[in-house]
């Protein structure tokens, strides 16, 4: 494992659970929505939480890597 500052990966590991904590609620939103304006807006906010995701996470795994 790379020499990261442990503030820096616990900020990640934060930022990481957060966004889990918001896809998994707008999950649950879009379950309970009808109407395709409201289905859209979710969909579009389901994707830009998931590439917040995929960006910390990509960067957690480039600050660990040995």
């Amino acid at each position: 494992m790379a020499d990261v500052d442990p503030d820096v990966l616990a900020d990640i590991d934060g930022r990481i659970a957060i966004i889990r904590d918001n896809l998994r609620e707008l999950v649950e939103q879009a379950a309970g929505y009808s109407g395709a304006a409201n289905e859209e807006l979710t969909a579009d906010r389901i994707s830009d939480q998931q590439a917040k995701l995929d960006a910390l996470l990509a960067e957690r795994d480039r600050l660990t890597a040995g």
